[in-house]
């Protein structure tokens, strides 16, 4: 075998060794960066549950004829598309970007839909596509503040106060554990109220100035803190996806360090024996 096959073989074994320093050094890194973001999430989690709660208790309790809840414009819905700024985790942001594709699609009945992205992989799709952006957040998600959220919020709240759309869909990575992450889709507005119980309870509750007012002020505070959850929640999915692609990476360019050192150990060995083989030949002649 000629000398250019060993020396190739040897180039190759160093830039796959090269690779698996980075990549294992990113695996490290995310890992750092989801225990953080796990932590945050479950705190935001546990918030959002009790504003939820209280929302079902307003709404069982009181008699509300409020457009927030019962919205029948039927302009166009907002989407708003969570996914990563960058790559190299997996399929986390086209399983999204599919996910919104198929909501519209069931919707072809309404008008050109209006899109929120968040992140800039979803940003620059639906840009080429022509679809509107009313709205973008293409900073880190694992370093959003409620005050970003709440300016994010703002646009397509007011949009929905003014009737121009009629329903706020959020799409999503929900984080199930550090192994799996699930894609959501939640609708913020209209609110739906979850219990199945009868809208009536025992309690005897009085809401001042009014139930209308309190309902009108907690709905969007409901939807600030849905996004925020949300994000937080797809900082912490992108952050194991990208632990878990860069894991498998790096065990695939261990796996194949050890071919090509299988390979370049063989076609030495048969170098070497074939110049032994020479070296004894010549000897023999001599004779």
């Amino acid at each position: 075998m000629p000398q250019n096959s060993i020396r190739g073989i040897k180039r190759r074994i160093k830039s796959v060794k090269s690779i698996e320093h980075i990549t294992n050094a990113m695996k490290l890194v995310s890992s750092a960066k989801l225990r953080k973001a796990k932590n945050a999430y479950e705190k935001t989690n546990k918030y959002l549950t009790v504003i939820t709660q209280e929302i079902e208790e307003i709404l069982k309790n009181a008699d509300l004829e409020n457009k927030k809840s019962n919205n029948t414009t039927k302009a166009r819905t907002c989407y708003i598309a969570i996914t990563s700024n960058g790559g190299l985790c997996g399929s986390f942001s086209s399983n999204i970007i599919k996910k919104v594709l198929s909501e519209m699609n069931e919707e072809k009945n309404k008008e050109t839909p209006a899109v929120v992205a968040i992140g800039n992989k979803g940003r620059e799709y639906f840009i080429k596509r022509g679809y509107e952006i009313i709205q973008d957040y293409l900073y880190p998600p694992e370093s959003v503040s409620f005050e970003e959220v709440q300016m994010l919020c703002k646009p397509f709240l007011k949009m929905y106060d003014e009737g121009e759309i009629d329903k706020i869909v959020l799409v999503y990575n929900a984080f199930i554990d550090s192994l799996m992450q699930k894609v959501m889709v939640k609708t913020l507005l209209p609110y739906e109220c979850k219990s199945k119980e009868d809208k009536k309870t025992n309690k005897f509750i009085e809401y001042e100035p009014s139930d209308d007012a309190v309902f009108n002020y907690i709905i969007p505070k409901y939807s600030e803190v849905a996004v925020y959850k949300a994000i937080i929640e797809s900082a912490t999915c992108e952050h194991a996806a990208r632990r878990i692609a860069m894991e498998n990476a790096t065990d695939n360019a261990l796996e194949m360090i050890d071919e090509l050192s299988l390979e370049f150990n063989t076609i030495r060995q048969a170098a070497i024996t074939n110049e032994i083989s020479e070296i004894v030949r010549g000897a023999e002649a001599l004779k």
